[in-house]
């Protein structure tokens, strides 16, 4: 399950004794609240939630996928990055050895069309004569992304091409970040013959020992002139082999995401349409990727995480693509209605590398790259927080009547929020992005109530607790997105999808806080917005059940139940979430009504609790689960029980239906539990 589970005992004592709870005193039970939570639990209660309704939104921002999710451990491979004109910066790559011996710049020269930047590397001195190499040579090294992680034990593929005009002796390493420690090395020796044309190396590094902070060095003691191009280091472990970094990758496999949506957000948008994301660019082989400036997050990417790639991440987990498009608008620039059929060609071809056939044009190139079954691409959503936009209508429009006529049953996602008003546009689905404070987020638990339950349905694509109440990821967020995620549970009639926002952040490059997860190179943790994203991975395609909440007007709380199967042993659950947004603990009364009492009883069950001593407790790389939810075991759950939730906590408590049969004794239907 993910969570920490202890014996029942300690949560009585963690209930009833005041130093398990630390800055919660006896006296605040004194001033505890109550409540009363009905639940119709009988065959036809309730509404069936969407199978998509939980997924998540993958943004190419705090280098989430470049030195990331994405195993690549080299940053600015082609020495791309420092733009088309040479010379040219080639950061982070930086030179062994100084000017006497050794003279690094930029050339086109490079065997790849869209990318014609190569490294020459001039090297004047040698292993003998007036000008001697320094011991272990000159060359060039890349830190990666603030450092490789390069583990002992494990193999690494490293791959890169060459060009000289004389034989070379090529020392291959991982090392310290200082140089000084060798993890793995070999050597490239090859006549002038072999390499006068670009030629592709490939080799084998196995790691002797383990440093978290390694780079990848390209040395030489040998005389001559030495071109490099497209210099790349795997790990052979990623996750099927598919390049993404495992402990990332089952992080996400964790809470059971039903969509993915990529690759943003404001990456898909670009400052300029120059810099927006271009899935054409992004696929084929890594080497002729040309990469590109993400200018509005500020940071370069090869785009081996390209549009293949992330179709590939969504088939690994299981869950369906939702693919967010340029339609010709950035936040600076765009395409008028009259010029943007080119733009709407471009999405269309995308669509057919996802979906056609593997004899079509696009997808022969889907093929090529291993994949010859489509993906199953149903949605795609044209542009990103663009409704405002002059063109955007008349633009959405032009995509929206093509993609129709190609492929009827893609369903179509519009930027324009229809939560309050109808669209003065066709959709199958709307956009509802909202980024607030912890009480807002909180309140919105009813924003759907009122909405028109005719026409598109939304999806909440985005939404997180910001600014001071969230830190860097706090408990206070996490409860207020809990209590916005069960509206949104309670109206999925009209809610079909639902992520937060963002989804990864690597600590060394924060630009956007919070995120839900937190990683560097070698390490990685959930914050409390993470871990309510668990509570909730049973939710898609589960029945919510009417419920009915009685509370006092001064209770912060919100409640709900649904029933789910447990597809691992075919077992039938009633899960019960509450939040306690309150500083005061609820004495809540549980009643499940409509079950029949000749078939079915309540017994095996759990309870799981989310809190913390502070609502500004957050998770770090020192105490990665400071706050995360604790699982225990009810020994006496029943249709009938009370329980004490905690001040600003979340809980959830899983009762199993089980057969009459299996009853020990015929009191045990009697029982009630008091927690």
């Amino acid at each position: 399950m993910g969570y920490s589970k202890l014996p029942c005992c300690v949560l009585f004592l963690c209930l009833f004794i005041s130093s398990c709870i630390p800055n919660r005193s006896l006296a605040d039970e004194v001033e505890n609240l109550t409540a009363k939570l009905f639940i119709d639990a009988s065959e036809h209660s309730g509404h069936p939630i969407p199978q998509t309704l939980f997924g998540i939104f993958f943004e190419e921002i705090n280098h989430a996928g470049a030195g990331g999710l994405w195993a690549e451990l080299v940053s600015n491979r082609g020495f791309e990055a420092g733009g088309s004109n040479v010379p040219s910066n080639f950061d982070p790559w930086s030179i062994i050895g100084d000017e006497s011996s050794v003279i690094v710049s930029t050339d086109r020269s490079s065997c790849f069309e869209r990318n014609k930047v190569a490294l020459r590397m001039e090297v004047l001195c040698s292993i003998r004569g007036t000008n001697t190499c320094p011991s272990g040579g000159v060359g060039i090294y890349n830190p990666g992304f603030w450092g490789m992680n390069i583990e002992q034990g494990k193999s690494y593929k490293v791959v890169f091409y060459v060009r000289s005009t004389e034989a070379i002796d090529i020392s291959v390493s991982f090392t310290s970040s200082n140089g000084l420690q060798t993890l793995a090395s070999t050597n490239i020796i090859a006549s002038a013959s072999d390499v006068s044309n670009w030629t592709k190396m490939e080799v084998l590094l196995v790691a002797k020992k383990t440093n978290q902070n390694s780079r990848l060095q390209l040395t030489t003691s040998k005389k001559g002139v030495i071109w490099f191009d497209q210099v790349s280091a795997m790990p052979l472990d990623t996750y099927k082999g598919h390049g993404f970094r495992n402990e990332l990758f089952q992080m996400l496999a964790d809470i059971k995401p039903q969509f993915v949506r990529f690759p943003g957000g404001c990456f898909v948008e670009g400052e300029w349409l120059r810099n927006a994301f271009r899935w054409k660019a992004s696929v084929g082989p890594w080497e002729e990727r040309p990469g590109h400036f993400g200018d509005v997050w500020k940071y370069w990417t090869d785009d081996g995480l390209g549009y293949f790639e992330f179709l590939q991440l969504s088939e690994d987990l299981g869950a369906l693509p939702i693919w967010v498009f340029n339609n010709g608008i950035s936040h600076n620039d765009q395409v008028d209605t009259s010029s943007v059929l080119p733009f709407v060609q471009e999405a269309l071809d995308g669509i057919e590398f996802a979906r056609g056939d593997s004899s079509s044009t696009w997808g022969t190139l889907r093929a090529a790259m291993g994949h010859p079954e489509p993906f199953d691409l149903r949605y795609v959503a044209i542009g990103n927080e663009d409704c405002w936009k002059k063109n955007y209508r008349g633009n959405y429009l032009k995509f929206y009547d093509a993609i129709k006529r190609a492929y009827p049953d893609i369903k179509i996602i519009s930027n324009c929020d229809g939560s309050a008003r109808p669209l003065n546009h066709p959709a199958d689905l709307y956009d509802f992005h909202v980024y607030t404070s912890a009480n807002n987020l909180f309140s919105m638990s009813n924003q759907f109530d009122h909405t028109s339950r005719q026409g598109p349905k939304a999806f909440v694509s985005e939404y997180a607790v910001t600014g001071k109440d969230a830190g860097t990821g706090s408990l206070l967020a996490a409860l207020a997105e809990a209590g916005f995620l069960i509206g949104l549970e309670k109206n999925s009639d009209v809610v079909q999808m639902a992520s937060y926002a963002p989804l990864f952040v690597n600590s060394n490059d924060r630009r956007w806080n919070p995120d839900a997860i937190v990683f560097n190179s070698f390490e990685a943790y959930g914050t409390p917005s993470y871990w309510v994203q668990h509570f909730f991975r049973e939710s898609s395609g589960a029945t919510f059940l009417n419920a009915t909440l009685q509370k006092d007007s001064s209770t912060s709380l919100v409640a709900s139940a649904i029933t789910w199967k447990n597809p691992e042993d075919g077992q039938t659950y009633i899960r019960i979430k509450a939040v306690n947004f309150g500083s005061n603990s609820v004495n809540l009364q549980i009643s499940v009504g409509g079950l029949d009492p000749n078939s079915v009883k309540l017994s095996g069950s759990t309870m799981t609790i989310l809190t913390s001593a502070n609502l500004m407790d957050e998770n770090s790389f020192k105490e990665p689960k400071k706050v995360a939810p604790v699982q225990i075991w009810l020994e006496h759950a029943d249709k009938e029980m009370s329980t004490l939730l905690l001040p600003h906590s979340f809980t959830s408590f899983d009762l199993l239906k089980e057969s009459v049969s299996l009853r020990i004794t015929e009191d045990d239907s009697s029982l009630k539990s008091s927690i």
